[in-house]
């Protein structure tokens, strides 16, 4: 646990169960995830149980109990990119990167996840790497666009 880093996190709250959903964004912002360790001392230092942090953490997509990768890929599988071919774009995107939805590559390059929507149903299927969103992709544009992103 880097103890100096949690503290200044939690200096700049009240110590008060209502600041959980903040300081858990402020420790996904600066760690990429929830580490356990962290997560501990915040349920101590707040007087909330660590089931309910966990239920909280579960529960809001934005977090994450596992490391992510540097490049976050993320799948819309809403109804139109479904229909175009979405499924098609996990199963290749898993495939190259040797990694299953919701986890992160061994080299820790690529977390893939899937989405419900990403709001750009008429240029389906729409897959985003971090910020950049990709349309009408089909599965022979995958290398191309990993390339981009590869080290």
């Amino acid at each position: 646990m880097d103890a100096a880093r949690l503290e200044a996190i939690l200096s700049r709250y009240e110590g008060e169960p209502y600041d959980l959903i903040p300081v858990l964004q402020e420790i996904q912002d600066n760690y990429g995830y929830l580490p356990k360790d962290e997560v501990k001392e915040v349920a101590r230092r707040l007087n909330v149980p660590l089931t309910q942090i966990y239920s909280v953490a579960t529960f809001y997509k934005m977090f994450s109990l596992i490391p992510k990768g540097r490049h976050q890929v993320k799948v819309c599988l809403g109804t139109t990119c479904h229909l175009k071919g979405g499924p098609r774009l996990v199963d290749s995107l898993s495939s190259r990167l040797g990694v299953e939805v919701g986890y992160t590559s061994k080299d820790g390059q690529f977390s893939l996840e899937t989405v419900g929507c990403l709001g750009s149903c008429a240029q389906a299927p729409v897959m985003m790497v971090d910020d950049k969103y990709f349309a009408r992709v089909t599965v022979d544009k995958v290398p191309k666009i990993l390339k981009l992103y590869q080290s």
